[in-house]
């Protein structure tokens, strides 16, 4: 008997249940005569160059000349933009088999205006990432140059992939903005949902666990070290039993707040402007403007 006979026996059946199965929940398989699913690779893909044309010779393709950077730039966010659209196109067609859409026929029209309002908005995020690339230098003794925050932090990955998803996030683009976290989240250890508002100035110092929720909202000049939980309490259910969705859950950060490593804070509360957050700490509740909250002492709670 062969190693192998064995595949074809325990195979039988197999794949017919499977596709079965595929059939009655969410039609997750990829081969519907309505539509096809995103390549998680192309969007990984479009993601990558999407960064390297904002650090050109840092990421992506290796040196380029004055010269032909123009050009270099034009070329690869041509493509870049094309395979976007397509994989948006068909993120939007897949929603439209899930909710039954009847005679929208606009699923092209939003694909070409979500990725247009991604391209034209490039020069905008990479101003942002300039200045939180300048906050992690700053705020980093161990940062020996601006470059080396560019190719070695993982807070810049990180960071730089949630605000391009933001804007896909912004036009509600289905499935692809959380693959493109997500892909950050495995290659940095850092999960920022596309969903969250964050300002200038953001500096993640190491990162490894941090978790930033969709409903979160960061104001400037915030630091936070590697552990931080910005996530939610457990929140209602609706009269099916399940939770209910679309709802403000998660923290809101003022300016100039240092969290410090492994702190967990909890729901739809507000750190005040300028309060700094120590180590290990659990919070639940909102506190005033330049608060300091460790574990040797209560968090001050803002008078209601």
């Amino acid at each position: 008997m062969s190693p192998t006979d064995w595949i074809d026996d325990a195979l039988e059946g197999i794949a017919d249940k499977l596709y079965t199965c595929n059939r009655c929940h969410l039609k997750r398989e990829n081969a519907h005569r309505e539509y096809t699913l995103p390549s998680r690779k192309a969007v990984h893909d479009v993601l990558d160059a999407l960064i390297g044309a904002m650090f050109p010779g840092c990421h992506g393709h290796g040196p380029v000349t004055d010269m032909r950077m123009a050009t270099c730039l034009r070329d690869d966010l041509r493509a870049a933009a094309t395979k976007l659209q397509e994989q948006v196109r068909m993120a939007f067609e897949y929603l439209c088999e899930i909710e039954k859409c009847e005679d929208c026929y606009d699923c092209d029209d939003k694909a070409v205006k979500a990725s247009r309002h991604l391209v034209e908005s490039l020069p905008e995020v990479q101003a942002r990432l300039q200045e939180d690339i300048e906050a992690a230098y700053d705020g980093d003794p161990a940062a020996k140059s601006s470059m080396e925050v560019v190719m070695s932090y993982p807070a810049i990955q990180a960071i730089s992939t949630y605000r391009i998803a933001h804007l896909l996030y912004e036009k509600e683009v289905p499935l692809i903005p959380r693959i493109m976290t997500e892909l950050a989240h495995s290659r940095t250890g850092i999960d920022i949902h596309p969903g969250a508002e964050i300002g200038h100035r953001f500096f993640i110092d190491h990162g490894t666990g941090v978790v930033i929720g969709e409903t979160t909202v960061i104001g400037n000049n915030v630091k936070i070290y590697q552990g931080v939980t910005l996530g939610a309490l457990s929140f209602p259910k609706g009269e099916d039993g399940n939770p209910i969705k679309g709802i403000k859950r998660h923290p809101n950060v003022g300016n100039n707040v240092t969290i410090y490593a492994e702190a967990t804070i909890l729901g739809d509360i507000t750190l005040g402007e300028g309060s700094t957050i120590g180590g290990n700490v659990w919070l639940t509740h909102s506190i005033p403007p330049n608060s300091k909250v460790d574990n040797a002492q209560p968090a001050p709670e803002v008078s209601t």
